[in-house]
C-alpha cells in the first residue's frame, strides 16, 4: 500500500496540521498524527481557538481557575491559547530536534484587531514569545501593509515569524523583502541567524472561491474555474526561487540564515465538485510547507496521488491562466485586496466570539465563588485536579 503523506514528505513538503485543541492534546491525538500522518508542525488561528473553546468542557477547569483569580478576559484568552500552544510545542520538540530546528513548529497569531497597527503588533509578538517561552514557536503576523514593518522589527528581535494572509504576488514580494530586512537587522543586533525561522503563508482555496464567483457573474470562460489559486501559488514559488537565489540572500545565507519557506494555507477545498486533495498534490515542490485541516489530511492519506514536483515546470502555464483571467475581465488586484480585507475581518470576528465566550465562562465560574473567596458547590462542575501539562 502507498503512503501519500510519506511521499509528500519525501518530495520536500513539510506536512503540518491546521488545527489544535485541548482535547487533541489530552487524548494524545496530536502525538498519534505525528507518528501515523507524518505531521511535523501545527498552525493555529483565532477561528481554530474559537471552535476549540466552544466545544465540550476541556477548558472549563482552567477557566474556573482564571475566574477564581479575577483574571481580565483579554489575559484569560492569552492564558488559554498559549497554554495549548506551549503544550503542542513540547509534543513537537522531538520533531524540532530531528529536523535540526526547521520543523516541529507551532504558530500562534497576534490579536487580529491590531493587524493595522505595527507598534502594537510588535509589542504583542514580543509578549507572546515571552509567554509561550519555547524556541519552536512561530508568531503569526498578518501581511497587511502595517504588518510588513512589524514583521521586520519582530525578526530583528530574534523572534521566528509565520507571515499569514498572503494572497497576491506583489504582497508576497514585499513579505520576502521584509524577511530579508529583518534578518539584516537581527544580524546587526547580534542575533544568531541560524536560530531564526520563518514561513510565508500563501492562501490558496479562497482565491478560487472568489474568482470562480466572478467568472460565473461575468459569464467568463468556464474552463478557467478552479485554475487561479493553483496558478497564483505556483507563480509565488517562482518568485521565491528568484529571491532566494539573489546576492542579497546569499550574503545572509553565509551568515547562517535559512530561507523563508512558502507555506500553502487554506488548502481545504471549498467547492465540493473539486478533488479534495488538489491544493496539496498540485502544489508539490522542495522546501515548502502545506498546512492542512484534518479532513484534507485524511483525504490525502486515503487517496492522494503524489506525482513528484508539480510546480517548477508550470510557470508559463500558470502565467497564462492569470493573463486569460485579466482578458476575461477578472480584476486580480481587486480580488486579492478584497480577500485580505475579508481575511482580517474573519479573524477579528472569530477573536471577538472567542472573547465573548471566555467572558461568559469567567462570569459563570465567578458566580460559584462566595464572598469569602471559597468556591461554592457547583454540581457537575469540572474536576478539582489541575489540567494535564500545567507545568509546561
Amino acid at each position: 500500500m502507498t503512503d501519500p503523506l510519506a511521499e509528500l514528505s519525501a518530495a520536500g513538503v513539510a506536512v503540518w496540521l491546521d488545527d489544535l485543541s485541548r482535547e487533541r492534546l489530552r487524548s494524545g491525538n496530536l502525538e498519534q498524527l505525528i507518528k501515523t500522518r507524518h505531521i511535523v508542525g501545527v498552525t493555529t488561528n483565532p477561528s481554530i481557538f474559537q471552535k476549540a473553546l466552544s466545544e465540550g468542557a476541556a477548558y472549563d477547569e482552567q477557566v474556573r481557575e482564571l475566574a477564581l483569580r479575577g483574571t481580565d478576559v483579554g489575559e484569560a484568552v492569552r492564558a488559554l491559547t498559549t497554554y495549548d500552544v506551549r503544550w503542542a510545542c513540547d509534543v513537537l520538540k522531538p520533531v524540532y530536534a530531528l529536523s535540526h530546528t526547521v520543523d516541529g513548529r507551532v504558530s500562534i497569531e497576534v490579536d487580529p484587531r491590531i493587524a493595522h497597527d505595527a507598534d502594537r503588533t510588535v509589542a504583542e509578538a514580543k509578549a507572546l514569545w515571552w509567554l509561550v517561552d519555547r524556541p519552536n514557536l512561530y508568531i503569526k503576523i498578518p501581511a497587511t501593509l502595517a504588518g510588513l514593518p512589524a514583521i521586520t522589527r519582530t525578526l530583528a528581535e530574534g523572534i521566528s515569524v509565520n507571515v499569514t494572509l498572503i494572497f497576491s504576488l506583489e504582497r508576497y514580494d514585499a513579505v520576502m523583502d521584509a524577511y530579508l530586512a529583518g534578518l539584516e537587522a537581527a544580524r546587526a543586533n547580534g542575533h544568531d541567524l541560524s536560530t531564526i525561522e520563518s514561513v510565508a503563508s500563501f492562501f490558496v482555496s479562497r482565491v478560487d472561491s472568489e474568482i470562480d464567483k466572478r467568472i460565473e457573474k461575468n459569464g467568463g470562460p468556464a474552463d478557467l474555474k478552479g485554475q487561479a489559486a493553483i496558478a497564483n501559488a505556483r507563480l509565488a514559488y517562482q518568485h521565491y526561487e528568484q529571491v532566494f537565489s539573489s546576492d542579497r540572500w546569499k550574503a545572509l545565507e553565509k551568515a547562517g540564515a535559512r530561507p523563508q519557506r512558502p507555506l500553502w494555507a487554506s488548502t481545504g477545498v471549498k467547492d465540493p465538485t473539486y478533488d479534495d486533495t488538489r491544493y496539496v498534490v498540485e502544489l508539490v515542490a522542495p522546501g515548502t510547507v502545506n498546512t492542512m485541516p484534518e479532513a484534507t489530511l485524511e483525504a490525502v492519506a486515503d487517496h492522494g496521488v503524489v506525482r513528484g514536483d508539480t510546480i517548477r515546470s508550470t510557470y508559463a502555464e500558470a502565467q497564462q491562466v492569470l493573463d486569460r483571467l485579466k482578458a476575461a475581465g477578472v480584476d486580480y488586484d481587486d480580488v486579492v485586496r478584497q480577500l485580505e480585507v475579508e481575511g482580517v475581518q474573519k479573524f477579528e470576528d472569530a477573536w471577538n466570539e472567542l472573547i465573548d465566550s471566555v467572558a461568559k465562562n469567567l462570569e459563570k465560574f465567578g458566580a460559584e465563588v462566595g464572598s469569602d473567596g471559597r468556591s461554592r458547590p457547583a454540581g457537575d462542575g469540572p474536576a478539582a485536579a489541575s489540567p494535564a501539562g500545567s507545568a509546561r
